[in-house]
């Protein structure tokens, strides 16, 4: 089984393009309604179909919020992705994944796009939950805690239809 101990953070400022070490154009999109999953009465997953680059995989992931949560993943061939995408899915997420490395750990940058596009985050792996995290200074507020962030939720309830209270953290 797996475990994946995450924390979430708005992106105040351009400042880690510098840092960049590479980017990797992502397109993924959920095989199970987002509103079973966001109502947690219909469902206690998500299951999500994505592809990075070359590379393409299917994710199981609990629906619950938080640092951690369980996770599965499991590589596919990109052809059975890009197929299940266009099959199966009531659209897509797309975003630019730029990977930042600071102070021993590697920021998951996204810049979305589409109509999630002026909207960025990053992402932080950790060990544990508890684990301390040296914060660069383009990052902002941690957002881990909100269901809006989250990118299923982007599907249903994009950054372009988020009311300016919704983009004040309101």
């Amino acid at each position: 089984m797996g475990i994946e101990i995450e924390r979430k953070f708005l992106v105040t400022s351009d400042a880690w393009r510098a840092q960049a070490a590479r980017t990797q154009r992502m397109v993924q999109g959920y095989l199970i309604d987002a509103s079973l999953v966001r109502s947690q009465t219909g469902t206690r997953c998500s299951l999500r179909v994505r592809v990075g680059g070359d590379n393409a995989w299917l994710n199981i992931k609990s629906a619950t919020l938080g640092v951690e949560r369980l996770e599965y993943d499991y590589p596919i061939p990109v052809a059975d992705a890009e197929r299940m995408l266009a099959d199966f899915c009531n659209g897509v997420v797309e975003k630019l994944r730029h990977y930042v490395p600071h102070a021993g750990l590697t920021f998951e940058v996204d810049e979305f796009l589409g109509d999630n596009a002026g909207l960025v985050v990053a992402e932080a792996e950790l060990r544990s939950a508890d684990q301390p995290i040296d914060k660069p200074g383009w990052l902002g507020r941690e957002v881990t805690q909100h269901l809006r962030y989250y990118n299923l939720n982007l599907l249903q309830h994009p950054y372009s239809r988020w009311s300016g209270r919704e983009k004040a953290g309101e």
